[in-house]
């Protein structure tokens, strides 16, 4: 029996529904690419010395650290770039230094070989700060200037720093337009340095009553991870087990220098403080600020040269590479990625006798993310060896050593 034209057009147009049907949920939901299913894998194998059985999970903290201390420089002085960072890195730290606010900027003229910690199997890796920077106040020109270059922010950028949404212009007074602060700082930081920010942390000054509630809410809805504030989670924050970084809110330590000059009873008492921390029992988040670090305290909210380079001095001798070695000197970014894939993978481990193959399936990572590292802490009395070839990350361990550590960094 012959079918009529019609009918077979009306045949294929309904098969064509069915089978749009399956990927098209509403006319505002994007068409699903069928390898997006599947989830992405990675998989390496792990050869041991005798047939002990092997366990493995997730590290709390990078590098099987005990204690991420995350430091934020608020505001963008140049003080930072002339001081704190070739302190910290290594390099030449600079001397006496007036800026436009008659206010000496500088340093003590010496020359630092860097403060370090290790990533446990050996390598050595500088302290990193975070730089909370207004993008209007960046300036090229001036020898005097008061706040970073554009070339100073991508310098210390490309060495680890990271850098955080501060507002545009640090406004904070009745009248701001709260939204344009977030998302204007954010196109300049993409304009100028090329990549798009993640966290924010909120100006302070002068201000309406709850003016704060309204930069937390627009840097959430643009863009922002998490946001810096006056009352929230932290400054600890237990990281042992999940941590919900969903629109996360947290507060700071505020670190300044006191207007007594003599001795550093000031920053014992903040050290002392980091101190009680890096010995709680379970691994911990620890997060602090200052503004200004030059040999003046900057409209006295800042830390004075000498301070600074004690307190960080004293942390690297005691808990980096010098002492026991247990601290993530990190920014915030770094260690709120961390912990978000950490607490998004899925580890899967099948031995057989001596050998065995770890698989991990990993989610979907935002683009704005810079980090896509991952550690695992292994328990097993015995050496063992790392089989990978894969394009898609790079693994290291401490299996022919203390046989305690993975870490793989996603490519």
């Amino acid at each position: 029996m012959k079918i009529p034209q019609l009918q077979i057009k009306t045949f294929l147009s309904i098969v064509f529904l069915i089978i749009s049907g399956i990927f098209v949920c509403s006319a505002n939901t994007p068409i699903l690419k069928m390898d997006s299913l599947q989830p992405k894998l990675i998989s390496f194998k792990i050869k041991s010395k005798s047939a002990d059985k092997v366990k493995i999970q997730a590290s709390a903290l990078k590098f099987n650290k005990h204690l991420a201390y995350s430091f934020t420089v608020d505001d963008g002085y140049r003080s930072t770039y002339l001081t704190a960072f070739p302190l910290l890195n290594g390099g030449k730290i600079s001397g006496k230094e007036i800026s436009e606010w008659k206010n000496d900027q500088g340093g003590d003229g010496t020359t630092s070989k860097g403060l370090f910690y290790t990533n446990n199997l050996g390598t050595k890796i500088p302290f990193k700060l975070g730089l909370a920077i207004n993008g209007a106040a960046i300036e090229d020109f001036s020898a005097s200037r008061g706040h970073l270059s554009w070339a100073e922010v991508k310098e210390m950028y490309n060495a680890g720093w990271d850098v955080l949404n501060h507002g545009f212009h640090h406004a904070t007074k009745h009248g701001t337009n709260f939204l344009t602060e977030v998302t204007e700082n954010t196109a300049s930081i993409k304009q100028n340095l090329g990549f798009t920010m993640s966290q924010f942390v909120v100006p302070g000054g002068e201000s309406d009553p709850g003016y704060q509630l309204e930069y937390e809410r627009d840097a959430l809805a643009n863009g922002s991870f998490s946001v810096a504030s006056y009352v929230g989670s932290g400054p600890i924050i237990d990281v042992k087990e999940k941590v919900n970084l969903d629109k996360m809110i947290y507060a700071r330590v505020f670190v300044q220098s006191s207007k007594d000059t003599i001795g550093f009873k000031t920053m014992d008492r903040y050290l002392k403080t980091l101190d009680s921390v890096a010995k709680l029992p379970n691994p911990v988040w620890y997060n602090a600020f200052t503004h200004g670090v030059g040999n003046q305290n900057l409209w006295n909210l800042s830390m004075r040269f000498p301070d600074f380079k004690y307190f960080m001095t004293t942390i690297a001798n005691k808990y980096g590479a010098k002492g026991d070695d247990s601290i993530w000197m990190a920014p915030w970014q770094e260690v709120y990625e961390y912990i978000w894939l950490r607490d998004r993978i899925k580890i899967n481990y099948e031995q057989n006798n001596k050998e065995g193959i770890v698989t991990i399936e990993l989610p979907e990572i935002p683009e704005t993310f810079r980090y896509r590292a991952i550690s695992l802490e292994i328990d097993t009395p015995d050496k063992f060896e790392i089989e990978a070839n894969s394009p898609d990350f790079k693994i290291s361990s401490d299996g022919k050593t203390k046989h305690k550590l993975i870490t793989i960094e996603l490519k």
